[in-house]
């Protein structure tokens, strides 16, 4: 089941960023008293009384100078938020009237059709603010929220609102034993021509025109007895490249796709190696804590040596650092060159994920790698692992019980998962770590 997605507009500087942040707890977006900081969309997961959801930050909507690239596009972007969003935050600075861009921006939003929530930023006085909210009424989308996003102040009101908007979850639900692929990647790398040969079926248009394919599109299939579905995703590309709004709305669509996957097909072009574009969609990937594969394909259109797999091989693992643990593999899509080898490697990476290791295993293993490399120390005290266990799968998540979370410096922790891994594979998924102190005192009694 994929999130629901919810849009924070309006005009520049009303503290939009300063929400999203507020909400998702990071210092993600950039914050500068200064209008139109924030030029772009981001993305952020959030939860709220346990409801999981995606967060947009936007940049501001101006309607004046849009000859110029700038607002131009920041309006774009905003409105490509507003038409991806199930729930609209539209920001409002509670310390001055509606202006023309306020009015403009909830016309638009009017016209959407999506519920939308009004939220007055900037309140510092909640008792005497009720007199000034009448002014926003005006603006047709109902009365407006009071909040005060850089001390939270009645931010948890506003939340209740826009999770009690959320709609039912209305995509085809399936069968637990179904294994969900998502196959993603920029425009033009043959997601659609994988697809198709995977399926020995021309089910998905394949055109070479980037962004041919606008939604993600469900292909149930079934293979030696088991059943899976294919979900072919529209492109995603650089946003500075994205020129019609239509392509730029399947951007949240392939993020969906990906949230409700149990397996990602990550393509890279073997032409243009590994781009930003490819990190970036990677990243969010393995921050889902999927199981991943990494696709190199058009590999039919490389000129080849006995070293030329090893020397892309060591590419990727330099440019996506983070995925160390993915397999790869080269094919052709065109030509079909180790096509049919892809879902047995898929049943592969989902067993990994899904793989779960006793508590006493994993402590009397945690004794031997203590042994071979001892925890570090700093300023005299030493880190004590005590304790460790596997607390959740999909992904596989640890908890290790310390003295002191501080002292478990990143190259130990990296040290500890290595061990697991060659203990236990884990290949093709990330593994989360999580630190947490034990009470040496309890410990005792």
């Amino acid at each position: 089941m994929s999130k629901p997605v919810v849009a924070i507009v309006g005009r520049p500087n009303v503290g939009k960023s300063t929400l999203f942040n507020r909400i998702t707890g990071g210092l993600v977006a950039i914050v500068e008293n200064m209008p139109g900081v924030t030029r772009d969309r981001l993305y952020r997961d959030a939860d709220w009384l346990g409801k999981k959801f995606a967060l947009i930050d936007t940049g501001g909507i101006e309607f004046k100078d849009l000859g110029t690239p700038i607002p131009t596009q920041m309006r774009k972007q905003a409105e490509i938020a507003m038409e991806e969003a199930d729930v609209v935050i539209f920001v409002v600075d509670a310390q001055l009237p509606p202006t023309a861009d306020d009015e403009m921006i909830a016309r638009t939003l009017r016209r959407s059709g999506k519920p939308v929530l009004l939220a007055a930023n900037k309140v510092e006085n909640f008792a005497e603010i009720e007199g000034q909210l009448y002014d926003f009424l005006s603006l047709g989308l109902g009365e407006a929220i009071p909040i005060s996003a850089v001390h939270g102040m009645n931010t948890g009101d506003l939340l209740d609102l826009v999770i009690a908007n959320f709609p039912e979850n209305s995509e085809e639900e399936y069968d637990p034993d179904v294994i969900r692929i998502s196959v993603i990647g920029r425009p033009n790398v043959g997601k659609s021509s994988l697809v198709n040969t995977m399926l020995g079926k021309n089910r998905v248009i394949v055109s070479n025109i980037p962004g041919t394919t606008r939604d993600a599109i469900d292909t149930p299939f079934e293979q030696d007895g088991k059943h899976y579905v294919l979900i072919d995703t529209a492109g995603m590309r650089r946003k500075a490249r994205i020129d019609e709004l239509t392509e730029q709305y399947s951007v949240v669509r392939s993020l969906r796709a990906v949230d409700r996957s149990d397996v990602i097909l990550m393509l890279i072009d073997a032409v243009d190696g590994v781009t930003e574009q490819d990190k970036k969609i990677a990243g969010y990937a393995h921050e889902a804590g999927k199981a991943i594969i990494l696709v190199v394909n058009k590999w039919d259109l490389i000129e080849k040596d006995e070293n030329t797999i090893n020397k892309f091989e060591k590419t990727i693992r330099v440019e996506l650092g983070f995925m160390q643990y993915a397999p790869t593999m080269f094919i052709s899509a065109l030509t079909g060159q180790r096509v049919t080898k892809i879902i047995e490697l898929v049943d592969f990476v989902v067993e990994q994920n899904a793989t779960r290791v006793t508590t006493a295993t994993l402590n009397t293993l945690l004794r031997e790698w203590l042994h071979l490399n001892p925890p570090p120390s700093d300023k005299g005290r030493r880190l004590k692992v005590r304790y460790l266990t596997q607390v959740s799968v999909k992904p596989p998540t640890f908890v290790f019980f310390v003295n002191d979370p501080e002292l478990m410096h990143f190259s130990y922790k990296r040290y500890l998962e290595n061990q697991m891994r060659k203990h236990f594979g884990f290949e093709g998924t990330p593994i989360r770590i999580v630190i947490r102190q034990k009470d040496e005192e309890k410990e005792k009694d």
